[in-house]
């Protein structure tokens, strides 16, 4: 039988650790790349539609 290693999800063979590592790496990434350049950022959208509507309203 193949050694298990604990990891955060519990007791895996190392394959799975190694492939666990690879896909919270990735996610990690994504994560930050979605921030850099604002997406999923509803404060900024809603911003942007509140100062359309102002001009607007002003004309």
């Amino acid at each position: 039988m193949a050694v298990m290693i604990h990891s955060k999800y519990g007791y895996e063979p190392p394959e799975w650790v190694q492939a666990d590592a690879r896909l919270d790496k990735w996610c990690k990434d994504k994560k930050r790349r979605a921030k850099q350049h604002g997406a999923f950022s509803l404060e900024k959208k809603r911003r942007k539609q509140h100062a359309k509507n102002q001009k607007m309203s002003l004309s």
